[in-house]
């Protein structure tokens, strides 16, 4: 939409006050905020706000950060009320001098992504997010309750459950996703609703509106939505697999050769080889918080090894079946990610880790299927050549600082402040004392 369109849309909308959207390095979505009048002024000139504060951007004597409104990410709040009805824009961020900041994460995919559009390729990524609905104990949320006692696909007519994620579905569509389909996880209280894959950029932006609508909704019915990757010992942790196929201008699916038995082209099987080679490598960012690494263990769904496979869920990268005729759904789908992440850097490391496979025209290993990679010995999987993912936070940041691809990817400045933030998060956890710990050890030691 241009300014005209904008203006004359918000009007109509009866919008009051606008969101003027970011994310720190961690994916924290940050807002300026403003009423409507200002809107205009701020089409034509941006906004002005402090960095200095924000995770993983400016030191204090380089603070002035500039917004610029992306103005096809408008949408309209709808948790907001009437007479205060908010919307909401995405927005890029400047250095004064209008030169692109380089910490800004959603500016680094998406001039990626343009530089792949010069070279007639579209990243196309369809993510699973999955998350729990939780109840509070008693006044601190220290300990939380399961809302529902649903099983995998479970539906039950009075289940508040669904009520609740029915609405969450009308929401999404109301700002602008096409929700495809909804439904209850393995854990108890887990939940997954899928949207329709989109290019990267648009489909980050509508991970982070997923995740901080439901967070509003639940917050409504008293409940606490959580995308913690592992939040309940014993049970299937939340993650997010990501479903990509490479587009050219003309849509035509590059990932499609109907003479291949799984259906994908060279470049598809160049893109899943530097994927697999890069998958320690970016582990760190697909996986980015202490806790994701209790959800990376063999047992739960979780894939820990690396390999691809057309029909086995074990295996880091799985090929989905398509239907004859189907070619544009001929794609790949990494396994790992959980939606803790900044979805910014994640696409960014995925289509990195890719595209380095198809530079550099990798083969991808033997594929592992109607193998369970879980029942192998770890001598059969050594003998086998199939690695592991890191098995902690700290681990995955000693290898993320090993690959250069990646971190090439996103620059050094993005780079070096997420490798702040994470390492201080691994210090912070690293000499926390536990409950777990103070059970085992306080009387026995």
């Amino acid at each position: 939409m241009d300014k005209h369109d904008v203006l004359e849309r918000v009007k109509a909308d009866g919008v009051h006050y606008v969101s003027l959207q970011f994310t720190d390095v961690t994916g924290t979505v940050k807002s300026v905020d403003a009423p409507v009048k200002r809107l205009e002024e701020a089409l034509d000139e941006g906004v002005w706000f402090d960095g200095s504060s924000v995770q993983g951007f400016v030191r204090i004597q380089e603070s002035d950060m500039h917004l610029i409104i992306d103005t096809d990410t408008y949408a309209v709040l709808p948790w907001s009320p009437e007479e205060n009805k908010r919307a909401r824009f995405f927005c890029e961020i400047y250095h004064p001098d209008g030169r692109p900041f380089e910490g800004d994460p959603r500016g680094v995919l998406k001039r990626k992504l343009e530089t792949l559009k010069s070279k007639n390729i579209i990243v196309n990524i369809g993510p699973e997010p999955e998350f729990f609905l939780f109840r509070k104990n008693g006044g601190d949320f220290v300990n939380p309750v399961p809302h529902d006692v649903g099983g995998y696909f479970d539906f039950s007519p009075n289940d508040e459950a669904v009520r609740v994620r029915t609405e969450l579905m009308t929401a999404l569509t109301q700002m602008g996703l096409e929700v495809e389909v909804g439904h209850h996880e393995c854990a108890l209280a887990q939940h997954e609703i899928d949207f329709r894959f989109d290019e990267a950029l648009k489909t980050a932006d509508n991970v982070l509106t997923l995740k901080y609508t439901v967070k509003a909704i639940a917050a409504q019915h008293g409940l606490v939505a959580s995308f913690m990757p592992k939040p309940i010992f014993g049970e299937n942790g939340s993650g997010m697999h990501c479903h990509q196929s490479l587009f050219d201008l003309t849509g035509e699916n590059l990932f499609y050769d109907p003479k291949d038995d799984f259906h994908l082209s060279t470049l598809a099987y160049q893109y899943i080889a530097g994927q697999l080679n890069h998958a320690r490598g970016m582990s760190a960012i697909l996986s980015p918080s202490v806790n994701s690494y209790k959800r990376l263990v063999p047992g739960y769904e979780a894939p820990v090894y690396i390999g691809w496979a057309g029909i086995n869920r074990s295996a880091l990268i799985r090929i989905p079946r398509i239907n004859p005729g189907k070619e544009k759904a001929a794609r790949v789908e990494l396994r790992c990610p959980d939606p803790s992440g900044n979805p910014y850097l994640q696409f960014a490391a995925m289509i990195q880790a890719g595209m380095d496979g198809v530079e550099r025209k990798m083969t991808p290993p033997k594929g592992l299927n109607k193998i369970d990679i879980y029942t192998l010995s770890p001598e059969e999987r050594v003998a086998m050549g199939i690695r592991q993912l890191p098995g902690s936070l700290m681990e995955a940041l000693d290898e993320l600082e090993k690959d250069s691809v990646i971190r090439n990817g996103f620059g050094e400045d993005l780079y070096n402040a997420f490798m702040r933030a994470k390492r201080s998060e691994w210090d912070e956890y690293r000499i926390h004392v536990t409950d777990w710990e103070k059970a085992r050890y306080l009387e026995t030691a």
